[in-house]
């Protein structure tokens, strides 16, 4: 997968180059290319930004410098193009999903107050918001959209079920996690997990991530569909006992 960022801090991306997304650049899974917006500015004093219409408190980036940077950064290159703002649509995990199947992405950093309508209105397909909060840039925001859609891109991850198993892909928190040793400080492991019998584990941890949504994120357990095992597993409801089929329906049905 190939994106480009347009900032005006490329040295804020260094980060990237380490950990599972640098291995990844290595290894030609992802490419990510960042372009100073201050090199495409037609002003004698690199300037990118200016004073709002209207008056206002800030500055606003102005249209020339991001519209030539469009333009050099989508020659020869088709990508989705993506402005990170407070005012977009919140990445998801499914976002991200959807997201890591484009070959190729643009995002554009935004930074001041905001940017000029017109480069918007011009170039960007979408607007992305990682949160309700202001940054004081969008390169913040840009590495997190990247670092939850390179998981998705396969062969980023040493364990692709890694990415399907994780905290939101069905609504749901992760289930709690442990390692060796059993005990440690009077505090051992369940023993479910150490059990070794595996429809025992799959259910510790359904219930797990079933009573960790609803008591850490109410607002999204009210939106799962519950099935009857996980009602039984959340106590609101008993299992019901399986019938035997009487002996003279299994002769006819053999």
């Amino acid at each position: 997968m190939r994106i480009k960022v347009l900032t005006l801090f490329p040295e804020m991306f260094a980060p990237l180059s380490a950990s599972i997304l640098g291995r990844a650049e290595k290894a030609g899974l992802l490419s990510v290319e960042t372009l100073d917006i201050r090199a495409f500015t037609n002003d004698k004093h690199r300037r990118c930004d200016d004073y709002p219409f209207g008056g206002g408190p800030g500055m606003v980036m102005t249209a020339q410098p991001l519209h030539d940077a469009f333009l050099s950064a989508t020659r020869g290159f088709a990508a989705r193009r993506v402005l990170l703002s407070p005012k977009g649509r919140t990445l998801t995990q499914r976002r991200a999903m959807e997201l890591a199947k484009e070959e190729g992405l643009i995002l554009l950093c935004g930074h001041y107050e905001g940017v000029d309508q017109r480069a918007i209105d011009l170039w960007v397909d979408e607007e992305i918001s990682i949160g309700d909060y202001v940054l004081t840039g969008g390169e913040l925001a840009a590495m997190v959209l990247i670092d939850a859609l390179a998981r998705h891109v396969p062969g980023v991850l040493g364990d692709e079920t890694s990415a399907a198993e994780e905290s939101f892909m069905e609504g749901l928190l992760e289930y709690p996690q442990y390692t060796r040793p059993a005990e440690f400080l009077g505090l051992r492991a369940p023993e479910e997990l150490l059990s070794g019998a595996h429809k025992k584990i799959e259910a510790w941890r359904r219930e797990k991530m079933l009573t960790e949504t609803r008591e850490r994120r109410p607002d999204l357990f009210e939106k799962l569909e519950l099935s009857a095992d996980d009602r039984v597993l959340l106590g609101l409801e008993e299992r019901k006992p399986r019938r035997r089929r009487s002996q003279n329906r299994e002769r006819d049905e053999k």
